[in-house]
């Protein structure tokens, strides 16, 4: 009686199964959809169309010139004449160091080179005289060939005074430390009344942004994409995307492209140039680098979404002659802002549903969504 019981409850539980997996394979009209349910789709026609080639790295912002600012002679810091971090332009004075001593150096070769210059015209004088007297033989060849001597001296010793004076001019110009080339100044290293050394004592820095270096580089499997190892010749754009995401207006050229691979990253290490300048960009940032090397032809464009994933790899849905929704697999490539790049898998006039994706199903049938507009 019991074995009885418990095979009629196995027999029920199991009728109330199928009965549950029947209803759940009814067609449309039998399983709570309208009879002839056709479900409105928006549809893009597939049309080829030409991308370019291109490929994304991270790089870092630098100026184009790094300059350190040191004294060329020694003294006292008198004055700053710049704002920290203000820009600046070449040959405008950055500080005052000490004149005086300068000055006095000075004047003291000048007096000394002047004292030169007429014993020089005197030893001249002395020896036209004597020319006139040797001719005649009123005087020895010894006494005219001591004053050509006297002269010869006297016009070296003149020369090496008129160098010391140009070393003492420039020496006292050098008190006025002027910046080498436009840029952006950096911090102040010494408090006005320090005493600074020639050439050692670091003033400040001067980074020039105008044009901007990014630095960046790509991987050999990047490289391939691109049609190999680049160059400034082969690469017809360089876009910085600035770290808010907007893209710079500005193109680049590459400037710098090392001639091997770095053989501990694998890397080629690339260089471009832009102009910047309202200095919106500035040494230092990470920013993101699109290098373009040519066009892909034959290729199509989807909206992000109507590229769904399986696990035999990404599908879209088109729409077949009968008007049903048919799975497609289909070869996707980089994405162009917020579109997938189709490398294959469609063709030209294919219908591909774009939205309403979540109820679409296998075979179901799809009309056009009305007052689309592609």
């Amino acid at each position: 009686m019991y074995q009885y019981f418990l095979s009629s409850r196995f027999v029920l539980l199991l009728g109330f199964l199928l009965f549950f997996l029947a209803g759940c394979h009814k067609p449309p009209e039998q399983s709570g959809m309208p009879p002839n349910f056709v479900l409105p789709v928006t549809m893009l026609e597939a049309t080829p169309s030409s991308v370019p080639i291109t490929a994304e790295a991270v790089g870092q912002t630098e100026g184009a010139k790094e300059v350190e600012i040191r004294p060329r002679v020694g003294g006292i810091l008198l004055k700053r004449k710049y704002n920290e971090g203000s820009s600046v332009k070449a040959g405008q004075t950055l500080f005052i160091i000490d004149p005086e001593p300068y000055k006095i150096a000075l004047n003291q070769v000048r007096a000394q080179y002047n004292q030169n210059l007429a014993r020089a015209e005197q030893a001249k004088r002395e020896k036209k005289r004597l020319e006139s007297l040797i001719e005649s033989q009123s005087i020895s060849q010894r006494e005219f060939d001591n004053a050509e001597s006297d002269e010869s001296i006297s016009m070296a010793v003149l020369a090496q005074s008129r160098a010391n004076l140009k070393q003492a001019e420039l020496n006292l110009s050098y008190t006025n430390v002027t910046a080498p080339v436009d840029g952006i100044s950096g911090r102040f290293q010494f408090s006005e009344g320090a005493l600074v050394s020639a050439n050692t004592s670091l003033l400040t820095t001067l980074v020039q942004v105008n044009p901007i270096w990014v630095r960046f580089s790509f991987s050999d499997n990047e490289l391939k994409k691109l049609g190999g190892t680049l160059n400034e010749k082969n690469v017809e754009e360089v876009a910085v995307v600035l770290p808010d995401g907007a893209e710079y207006a500005k193109k680049g050229k590459i400037n710098f492209a090392a001639s091997e691979i770095n053989p501990s990253l694998g890397t080629q290490e690339l260089r471009a140039t832009f102009e910047n300048n309202e200095h919106q960009i500035l040494p230092g940032q990470f920013v993101r680098v699109r290098v373009a090397t040519g066009k892909k032809d034959g290729v199509f464009v989807l909206p992000q979404l109507a590229v769904l994933n399986s696990d035999q790899g990404k599908f879209v849905f088109v729409v077949n002659e009968k008007n049903q929704a048919t799975p497609r697999p289909v070869v996707a490539g980089e994405w162009q802002g917020k579109d997938w790049i189709i490398l294959g898998g469609l063709q030209a006039g294919d219908k591909v549903i774009i939205d309403n994706l979540i109820k679409v199903r296998p075979g179901m049938p799809v009309t056009k969504m009305p007052n689309f507009k592609k």
